[in-house]
C-alpha cells in the first residue's frame, strides 16, 4: 500500500524507486502484484510514465488513511519522547503505597510527562481483568499478589518490614523478640485478593505458639494510624507507615525468615508491551522513584 502510495504521486517507477530506497525492478514486480489484486487496467503504462486510474487514486487516498495510525504506533515505538508524549498513562497502585507515595507520584509523572494525561488508581477486584484487556499501562504491586503469565513483573524495590507503633512504646521501647511481643494486640491491614481470608500473620504466630490478637482489621490506614496512635496495639509494616504520623515509630521485627522481614514492591505490565518505550519508560522511571523513596 506504501508503494501504490509512491507510484501513484510520481507516476514514475524510477522516481517511486528513489523516494523508498529499493531498486525500480522491485518497484515493477510490486505494481505487477498490485495489477494482479485489482486489476490490469489499475496503471496505463505511458512512454515515461505511469497514469494511475481512478481505482489507484482512491486506493492510494485509503492507504494514506490506513498508513498514517500504523506510521503513529512505529513511531512511538522508535521515537518515544517523553516531553513530547500527550496520550493517557494509566496506573493501578497498590492501596497502601498509593495512599503514602499518590501526592509524590504524580508530581514526579507529571514532570516527567508534562504533556500526558493520567489515570492513577487503587488496585480493585476488576484491576487485573482491566490490565489483561490493555485498558491499565502499569501496575504497582507487592509481592504478595500472584499474577498471571501474562503480565510481565519486576521487582522496583525490596522494603525492610518492621513493627510500627506509638513512640515511647512501654514494650517495645525495652525489647521486640517474642516474648515481649506476643501479648500485644494487633492491627492488621488487609487488601482484597491478598491477605483478607488469609493471612500469614495468624501461621505466624501459631507457628511461635501464640495466638495473634488482632483488635482491628482494615484497609483504612486512617483508622489504622488513629488506634496506632492511642493504643499499645502494633502493626507489622514499614516505615512508609510510620512516616504518615508523628506520633509513630517502627521497632526491630522479632526472629523471622527473610520472607517475613521483606517484601518486595512490583511493576507489572502485559507481556505484548515488554518492548513498548512508554512502559519501559515507566519501569526506569518507578525503579528510581522508589530507590530515592522514604
Amino acid at each position: 500500500m506504501k508503494l501504490l502510495k509512491v507510484v501513484v504521486e510520481t507516476q514514475n517507477t524510477h522516481k517511486a524507486a528513489e523516494i523508498l530506497g529499493i531498486s525500480q525492478p522491485t518497484v515493477s514486480r510490486g505494481v505487477s502484484k498490485l495489477r494482479d489484486t485489482f486489476g490490469e487496467q489499475l496503471f496505463l503504462r505511458k512512454a515515461h510514465s505511469i497514469e494511475p486510474s481512478e481505482l489507484a487514486i482512491k486506493l492510494a487516498e485509503a492507504a494514506d488513511e490506513m498508513l498514517t495510525p500504523i506510521s503513529k504506533v512505529i513511531e512511538s515505538y522508535s521515537r518515544f519522547t517523553p516531553q513530547q508524549f500527550t496520550g493517557k498513562v494509566s496506573l493501578a497502585v497498590n492501596t497502601y503505597l498509593l495512599e503514602v507515595f499518590a501526592e509524590r507520584l504524580i508530581q514526579e509523572l507529571s514532570s516527567l510527562l508534562p504533556n500526558a494525561t493520567f489515570e492513577l488508581d487503587y488496585w480493585q477486584a476488576q484491576s487485573l481483568s482491566e490490565l489483561l484487556k490493555g485498558k491499565i499501562d502499569y501496575v504497582i504491586q507487592v509481592s504478595n499478589y500472584v499474577f498471571p503469565q501474562d503480565v510481565y513483573t519486576r521487582t522496583i524495590k525490596q522494603v525492610e518490614m518492621g513493627v510500627v507503633a506509638r513512640k515511647d512504646h512501654p514494650i517495645l521501647s525495652q525489647s521486640s523478640n517474642w516474648d515481649s511481643l506476643h501479648s500485644l494486640p494487633i492491627v492488621q491491614l488487609y487488601l482484597p485478593d491478598i491477605n483478607y481470608k488469609k493471612s500469614a500473620l495468624h501461621d505466624l504466630y501459631k507457628s511461635k505458639g501464640f495466638e495473634a490478637k488482632v483488635i482491628l482489621k482494615t484497609h483504612s490506614l486512617k483508622a489504622a494510624l488513629y488506634t496506632l496512635r492511642n493504643s499499645n496495639a502494633i502493626c507489622y509494616s514499614s516505615s512508609y507507615i510510620s512516616n504518615l504520623d508523628k506520633e509513630l515509630s517502627v521497632y526491630s521485627l522479632p526472629q523471622l525468615t527473610k520472607h517475613h522481614s521483606k517484601v518486595d514492591i512490583i511493576g507489572a505490565y502485559l507481556q505484548t508491551r515488554r518492548g513498548y518505550p512508554l512502559n519501559q519508560f515507566l519501569h526506569q522511571m518507578l525503579q528510581h522513584f522508589f530507590a530515592q523513596a522514604e
